[in-house]
């Protein structure tokens, strides 16, 4: 229901029977003769759909990535992983010019550099065969600032002013170049990651007791850990190369799916894919209506959720 009325939002309100009919029309082929119909099937259908597999996928990534580091304040972006990302894309607006920020090869740059950039924090991460939690959490935050500085430069180096100010939106987040062509690509390979975490989920339960515990009962927890953090830099570097960097979506929604199901990642999974899927479908809304016809980058408003949520998380973790 929350997917029918904000595809029916926005400049042209469009009701939601009407939504429903343009949708049907769309999905079945059949002649898309409505009013609305171009509004609801061509431009705000994919982005909508776009806001709902971003949100899960953040938020996959985020409990993941928690759960390998064993930490609650662990996301995609601690771990470097989004830096890494937004590189491969700012590389590319500032090499080649803003036209290429419709066409494929943005999300194909930052999708291959978070998966890089996960690989090189894996590496130096590694002791010897073992895999340190914390030891990945500094590599990450180490990597990650190299990352951002080098985005950084190369900002200041191109001159070119439109390229900054798409750059700087797209650092922040925004799902305003939604295409159908995008959703076909990153929605299954979002759904396949997440099936595919849901049915590793007791391997992440047992990790969160611990190396010692998880050896005895027959798993190898740095070789797990390898594997489920190459998870959580696929799941980034799809969803960042289609919206940019949303920040907070992968801290704030495995916190609250754990009150709400508590700790068994078998439930704590989906509910936070739920909750990042609304989450960035309404900040994704309100974005684009709040101060219409200017459109706002999704991540100053998740912003607005997640730094109260991340302060607490650190204050609670401090505490005696």
């Amino acid at each position: 229901m929350s997917a029918v009325v904000a595809t029916g939002v926005g400049a042209v309100h469009v009701a939601p029977a009407d939504v429903v009919a343009g949708l049907w029309r769309g999905a079945t082929g059949a002649d898309r003769t409505g009013p609305y119909d171009f509004i609801v099937w061509n431009l705000r259908a994919p982005r909508v759909l776009e806001a709902i597999f971003v949100g899960a996928g953040l938020a996959l990534a985020g409990a993941i990535a928690q759960a390998v580091v064993g930490n609650p304040i662990a996301d995609p972006y601690v771990l470097g992983l989004s830096s890494g990302a937004g590189l491969g894309a700012v590389a590319v607006i500032t090499t080649f010019g803003v036209g290429v920020a419709g066409s494929l090869s943005l999300p194909a740059a930052a999708f291959a550099t978070a998966l890089l950039t996960g690989l090189l924090v894996l590496l130096l991460a590694r002791s010897g065969p073992r895999l340190d939690p914390s030891r990945l959490v500094m590599v990450g935050i180490s990597v990650g600032s190299l990352l951002a500085g080098i985005t950084s430069f190369l900002l200041l180096r191109s001159g070119n002013g439109d390229a900054a100010r798409q750059v700087m939106f797209w650092l922040l987040g925004s799902l305003s170049g939604a295409q159908w062509r995008l959703v076909v690509i990153s929605a299954p390979l979002v759904l396949l990651a997440g099936c595919f975490a849901l049915l590793r989920a007791g391997r992440l339960n047992l990790l969160s007791l611990g190396d010692d515990s998880a050896a005895a009962l027959g798993m190898r927890p740095a070789r797990a850990r390898a594997g489920f953090f190459a998870l959580a830099a696929f799941l980034t570097g799809v969803v960042v190369a289609v919206s940019g960097t949303i920040g907070f979506v992968g801290l704030v929604m495995p916190a609250f799916a754990r009150v709400l199901v508590g700790a068994d990642h078998r439930r704590v999974l989906p509910v936070a894919a739920l909750l990042g899927a609304l989450l960035v479908l309404l900040a994704d809304t309100a974005a684009r209506t709040v101060l219409a016809p200017t459109e706002l980058p999704i991540g100053i408003l998740t912003a607005f959720v997640g730094v109260p949520v991340f302060v607490l998380a650190v204050r609670r973790q401090a505490a005696p």
